[in-house]
This record gives C-alpha cells, sequence and structure tokens, in this order.
C-alpha cells in the first residue's frame, strides 16, 4: 500500500485541508470499526505511540493508539492553522509540521514566491523530508492551495518545484482554487497568471476549481433545502442548520459548505488507493492514462452526490442518472460544459455497489453525446471501489481531460491584460527583490502558449474519426 502527503498553503488551503482530514477520519472511522491500524489508515495516517519521545514512536500494525496526519501545513499568518490548533483536530496534526509568519503575504504572490520562498525554503524541505521518511513507499504529494491571494499562489507554487527538485519521482498533484471575478483581491488575476506559469511547468495533474461554482452548487442545495424538493430534509447541526434546527441564513460567501465538497473530491480521488475494489485505480495511472501532453494536465472534476456527508438528506440518485449527472455542467466544480467541448481522456471513479457491466454499460450509452479526440476515442480509465462514502450506497467522480478548460483561462488573461495594460499595481510586485517587469511578460505569454494548444484541438472537433487499417493475423 502507498502513502500521500498532503501539503496544504495559505488560508483557502489550511481550511480545505481541515475539512479533508475530519471527513477522512469520519469515513474510516465507519469502515474500521475494531480500531485496527491498517493499510487503508496507514495512506493517510501514521499511528504513533504518544508514550516515546521523539520520532521513533510509530507503529505499522495492531490497535490505533493516536493517529497523525501525512501534512505539512503553511501559511504566512498565524490564524487559520491557530483555529485548527484549537479546534477538534488538534491532536491529529503534528506540531513539528507547521509552518507559520505572522506578516501575511498582503496578496502579493512576489512577497509569497520570492521573500517567503527564500525565507522558509530549508525549512519547509526539512518538514517534506520528514513526512517522506515516514513513509514506506511515499506516492503522491498533495498540493492543496488558492490562486488569488499572495501566500497559497506565492508560496504554494515555490513549494511545487521544490518537490520537483527534491522528490523528481512522486506525483504532485495539486488542487487549485480559481477566483470568481467578483473576487475582493483586486491583484488576484496577477496572482493567478504569475502561479499558473508554475502550474505549467512543474504539477503532474491539476484540479482547477471554480469558487463561483462550488458558490452556485451550495444556493442551489439551498433552494432545494428551502423548496422540499425531492423529499429533501436538512441534517441536525449540518453546515445548513444552526444548532437550534433552524435553517441558518447563510453568510454571502459559505466557504465551509464549499470546502466540504472539495475535500470530498480528494476523499473521492483517493478511495481507490486506499480500499479493495473489484477494479482498482492507482493515482500514478490518472496521470499515466488522463494527461497525453505535459502541459495540458489539468483536469475538470464534477462529483456526484454533491452533498456527501453534509448538508442534506436527498434520496439517492438512480445508477443510470448518477452518470449522466457527472456529465452534466451543474456537477462541475469548474464552470464549463464539457459535453459541448472535446475529452482527450475521461476517469470515471465509482465507490459502493456498482458492477463492471453497469460501467460499461454507461460509458457505452454517454458515448454518443461526448465528443473525444480523432486519436484517442477509447479514452475512458475507470475504477471501482466497494467502499462507498459514508451515508451513501455510492458516488462517482469524474475526470476530464477536455477543451472546455479553455474559457476560465482565457477570462482569467483578459482580467490580467486589464490590470497589465495600466501597470496598475505593478510596483507593489517591483519592489520585491527580483521581480522585474519580464516576470509578468513571460507569465502572461505561458497562459497564452496554453490556451494556443486547447485551440488548435478545438479545431479537430467534428473532423471524421478514420478508421485505421488494422494488422490482419493468420489463423
Amino acid at each position: 500500500m502507498t502513502q500521500s502527503v498532503v501539503v496544504q498553503v495559505g488560508q483557502c488551503g489550511n481550511q480545505i485541508g481541515c475539512c479533508f482530514w475530519d471527513l477522512a477520519l469520519r469515513e474510516h472511522a465507519a469502515v474500521n470499526q475494531k480500531g485496527i491500524y491498517d493499510e487503508a489508515i496507514s495512506s493517510f495516517f501514521r499511528n504513533v505511540d504518544t508514550r516515546v519521545v521523539g520520532d521513533g514512536g510509530s507503529i505499522s500494525k495492531g490497535k490505533i493508539c493516536s493517529l497523525k496526519a501525512r501534512a505539512v501545513l503553511i501559511d504566512m499568518e498565524e490564524g487559520v492553522v491557530n483555529e485548527i490548533l484549537q479546534g477538534p483536530l488538534r491532536d491529529v496534526f503534528d506540531t513539528k509540521q507547521l509552518i507559520t509568519d505572522i506578516s501575511g503575504s498582503g496578496n502579493n504572490w512576489a512577497v509569497g514566491h520570492r521573500v517567503f520562498g527564500s525565507l522558509y525554503q530549508d525549512q519547509i524541505l526539512e518538514k517534506l523530508r520528514k513526512s517522506a521518511e515516514h513513509c514506506d513507499c511515499l506516492q503522491c504529494f498533495f498540493i492543496i492551495h488558492s490562486m488569488g491571494g499572495g501566500t497559497g499562489s506565492g508560496l504554494g507554487t515555490f513549494l511545487l518545484k521544490m518537490l520537483e527538485d527534491e522528490f523528481p519521482e512522486v506525483y504532485r498533484f495539486v488542487t487549485s482554487i480559481y477566483p470568481s471575478g467578483e473576487d475582493d483581491v483586486i491583484t488576484s488575476p496577477y496572482n493567478s497568471v504569475l502561479a499558473m506559469k508554475e502550474l505549467n511547468e512543474h504539477a503532474d495533474c491539476v484540479l482547477p476549481i471554480d469558487n463561483q461554482s462550488l458558490f452556485d452548487i451550495i444556493s442551489k442545495i439551498d433552494l432545494m433545502v428551502n423548496s422540499g424538493k425531492l423529499g429533501t430534509t436538512v441534517k441536525p447541526k449540518s453546515l445548513v442548520t444552526s444548532s437550534s434546527g433552524a435553517l441558518k441564513t447563510r453568510p454571502k460567501k459559505p466557504f465551509d459548505a464549499m470546502n466540504n465538497i472539495v475535500a470530498n473530491l480528494l476523499l473521492n480521488l483517493t478511495s481507490s488507493a486506499r480500499f479493495e475494489g473489484s477494479l482498482n485505480m492507482d493515482l500514478n495511472e490518472i496521470s499515466m492514462n488522463l494527461v497525453p501532453f505535459p502541459q495540458l494536465h489539468y483536469l475538470v472534476s464534477s462529483l456526484t452526490p454533491l452533498y456527501t456527508l453534509t448538508d442534506v438528506n436527498i434520496p439517492p440518485r438512480r445508477l443510470d442518472q448518477m452518470f449522466s449527472d457527472a456529465f452534466s455542467k451543474d456537477h462541475q466544480l469548474l464552470r464549463a460544459d464539457p459535453k459541448r467541448s472535446l475529452y482527450l481522456a475521461c476517469a470515471l471513479m465509482v465507490r459502493g455497489n456498482v458492477q463492471i457491466s453497469d460501467l460499461r454499460r454507461n460509458i457505452e450509452r454517454l458515448k454518443p453525446s461526448l465528443q473525444f479526440v480523432s486519436w484517442n476515442q477509447e479514452g475512458w480509465k475507470t475504477s471501482l471501489c466497494s467502499i462507498p462514502p459514508v451515508g451513501h450506497s455510492h458516488s462517482l467522480l469524474a475526470l476530464a481531460n477536455n477543451t472546455c478548460v479553455k474559457p476560465t483561462f482565457m477570462e482569467l488573461k483578459e482580467r490580467f491584460m486589464r490590470l497589465y495594460k495600466k501597470k496598475a499595481h505593478l510596483h507593489h510586485y517591483l519592489q520585491v527583490e527580483g521581480m522585474e517587469e519580464s516576470c509578468f511578460t513571460e507569465a502572461v505569454s505561458s497562459l497564452s502558449a496554453l490556451i494556443q494548444e486547447y485551440n488548435q484541438l478545438d479545431a479537430t472537433k467534428n473532423m471524421p474519426v478514420q478508421d485505421l487499417p488494422r494488422l490482419s493475423v493468420a489463423m
């Protein structure tokens, strides 16, 4: 069994990370009721004997003593990490695996990347090495960060390059939260485009998630709950109810519920690596099968059901409907419509009591409505994990390498150019040592080149698929 390390960077990264560890513990508690430290738990948790001083207290088998997350928590402000350390999950994190500062990056990629990157490089490297040493077979680093702020975008992409240099054989999966057009950080287009260049060059797979999509999904859940559609009932003490059971008036940005969706995405993504199933998919297989060209490693994710473990008890969707939902634009975690764009490849990760025949039948049913590139008409990768999410009979995560990501990148470039043409706020970046205007021109050129690659693929859409002659075998 392989292990993975989660590196959560910045306010957004740490808040999503906290949600992830909470849900992971609940999921393993539901499956592992005897409290035995097994291979499934070992993929994300160490079993530590707290009576042993130092690092010698790891226990590889037997009863669970004290679980420690395979995580590194980094933020250049103390607030969120301190909140985690005072919350119910405080004992899950090894305090030696935290790095915080007090000043913050001031929504400036250059401060996060150049200033804090060089200042904390040795410390970060030490924590990463320590996490790796605790693994028998380290397969993957999961980086969780946002693109719009300073620490998540700047320091988050700085450590991506460090991971590539230090652990070149270990996969780097990045969950990147992209800002919406109405983002309250004025400099977020600069931060996002500067970060994009680093993601293009140093990530193996990027799961781009759009704040606006998450907000829209949560709004739809609210609407269903308040209208009483589909026999929906609200779970007590959930993210949509207060302790008294009355509906909460949601804050303008319900980040807790939004973070929960991203945490569930990561749980489902790793389920096949953690639990048994008739058709397992290793994390390295995702990159191998879904990324045909090095830079086109952006995978659009969709999740069904969307409310796993969180807000509402909704009657389970019929199995076939679940597959249809995964390809509808309402279930995408990025504002995109993959059915109207071109697929390079697609992975379906199914959990629960689902048969391989169900999987094949639904792929055949959906195929005519989906356009794949001519040279990869059978570009499907599938997995079946027998353990469903807590509270559900089955679930589906779809990962699509699809040209529908292009509009998100084009919109980001437009927002960047609106600021850059006026040289607005540029001086905040240029006063950081090592930052020059060429950093901006190179970053936007990198993004333009990526968009152009998607344009070239889109130009092949609707082209006839040629049946290549097959080799005849004499019998």
